[in-house]
């Protein structure tokens, strides 16, 4: 089954169909699904190989991970290769096993640079070395997350979605929050937990309301973490000052899953006693009832790699807009309970 075949059942040319396949921009939307959708009910597979033989290219493109146990990073490696699949390249998967990994392997010694034709980095800011050793490749990168220096990267707007998720709380008559949230060594990522935070403060001050240094909790981005943030935050007696906040706020949905396993422990409320929200969209939180502000990592997986292909296939670098988010109010907030 080829080209030809899509071609004749689609109406189409085959110059067409092969650049719907690898969803250039010069091809409509409408067009790219219908090929696409003709491909999948026909079990077309493109043959890397034969296409690399005809461009000179690897017909690869790498992905740095900074580590494979995070549900935002699984999930945007799993849009990445969709997309890839799709227009028949491999996933070249580089995984940097955290702080104590190996980062020379991946940087500092080619590997990328000689087996693939883009690169799509997972929440990683490079240092200078790093940078000077991808440019010499002159591949097209952009990195998944926070933003990079030097880079393009494709990602939620972090003030927009603290202040979101504060309005949230303020809306509902809390004005004693706190805050879970913390770096995430083990993922390596750095701008993301520091914009989230000033997001909360900056929205807290907007609202004229301080925030007790006690209140602002490292996590660091797990559900372990999250566990031990609750009971820092919630394991003694209302009275102390500055006593228990009457809302959290996490960083990540992973973070507000502990904090809620501690508040049951406590014999808390949720939202009774306390609200708590978070941020992903975390299938596991849709089965707890947790309020989130929702983001789609694989959809950001695959707007990356869509990006990189189209400059593998010469089109210009564009910047990408930042992801959409949404508010997903469930059992999990609630007003404020008179003490």
């Amino acid at each position: 089954m080829g080209i030809q075949e899509i071609a004749t059942v689609t109406g189409l040319s085959k110059a067409t169909v092969s650049r719907a396949l690898r969803g250039l921009p010069s091809v409509a939307d409408t067009t790219i699904d219908q090929v696409r959708r003709v491909a999948d009910e026909l079990g077309y597979v493109p043959s890397s190989a034969a296409a690399g033989l005809a461009t000179g290219r690897q017909r690869a493109v790498g992905v740095v991970v900074p580590v494979l146990d995070r549900w935002f990073y699984v999930k945007a490696l799993g849009g990445v290769d969709a997309e890839l699949r799709q227009a028949g390249y491999d996933l070249v998967l580089y995984n940097l096993g955290g702080p104590d990994g190996d980062r020379d392997r991946a940087f500092r010694r080619s590997m990328l640079r000689q087996r693939v034709d883009a690169l799509v980095l997972l929440s990683l800011v490079l240092d200078e070395t790093e940078r000077s050793e991808l440019q010499l490749s002159e591949h097209p990168m952009i990195v998944i997350g926070g933003p990079a220096p030097g880079l393009r990267n494709v990602g939620v707007d972090d003030d927009v979605v603290s202040h979101l998720a504060v309005s949230h709380l303020l809306g509902l008559g809390h004005r004693q929050i706190a805050y879970v949230g913390g770096q995430d060594e083990a993922g390596m990522n750095v701008a993301v937990p520091f914009r989230r935070r000033d997001g909360f403060l900056d929205a807290m001050a907007a609202a004229g309301l301080a925030v007790p240094p006690r209140w602002i909790v490292d996590g660091r981005f797990s559900f372990a973490g999250g566990v031990a943030a609750g009971a820092a935050l919630l394991d003694g007696p209302p009275a102390a000052s500055p006593g228990r906040p009457t809302a959290v706020f996490c960083a990540s949905d992973e973070m507000a899953l502990g904090v809620m396993l501690t508040a049951a422990r406590l014999g808390l409320d949720v939202p009774g006693d306390l609200s708590v929200i978070g941020i992903d969209g975390h299938e596991y939180g849709a089965a707890v009832g947790l309020t989130t502000i929702a983001q789609d990592p694989e959809a950001q997986g695959r707007t990356a790699a869509r990006a990189v292909l189209a400059e593998v296939d010469g089109a210009r670098p564009r910047a990408v807009a930042p992801a959409p988010v949404s508010l997903v109010v469930r059992s999990s907030t609630g007003a404020p309970r008179a003490r």
